[in-house]
């Protein structure tokens, strides 16, 4: 193995996340993955328009952190809604619900990664059952 680099500018923003499994108006991008680096982990790096969000999910094979740089909104736990701003850091073990919604008229930037997952697929991605 050797270090892997890249830089945002040069990572395209990820296609095919959809709005029905809770990914509504995100630009995501994975800079570092499976498929890139060939890691288990995955760092990635989100803006959220006013109004976008990431709709309440959790992943059965990997724990989460996601870090505010830039802007507020409502983080989803498993009381609801809550708060959150510039610096938090948020950390979500496996099997726990969690997600992102922009509440407010400016951008949100999020850094984030997965533990223990190199992609979507490997990190048991699920949204709640409909009722």
């Amino acid at each position: 193995m050797k270090a892997y680099r890249t830089n945002i500018r040069d990572v395209p923003f990820e296609k095919g996340l959809r709005e029905d499994e809770g990914w509504i108006d995100m630009q995501v991008q994975f800079l570092i993955d499976k498929k890139t680096a060939g890691t288990d982990n995955v760092v990635g790096w989100t803006v959220l328009k006013p109004g976008a969000r990431h709709e309440r999910h959790l992943h059965t094979n990997c724990e989460e952190f996601f870090i505010v740089i830039k802007g507020k909104g409502h983080i989803y736990d498993d009381n609801g809604e809550v708060p959150s701003g510039e610096g938090d850091v948020i950390f979500s073990p496996r099997g726990v619900w969690h997600g992102f919604n922009n509440t407010s008229d400016e951008d949100v930037v999020l850094v984030w990664g997965w533990m223990g997952a190199g992609s979507i697929e490997d990190s048991g991605y699920q949204i709640p059952k409909a009722k």
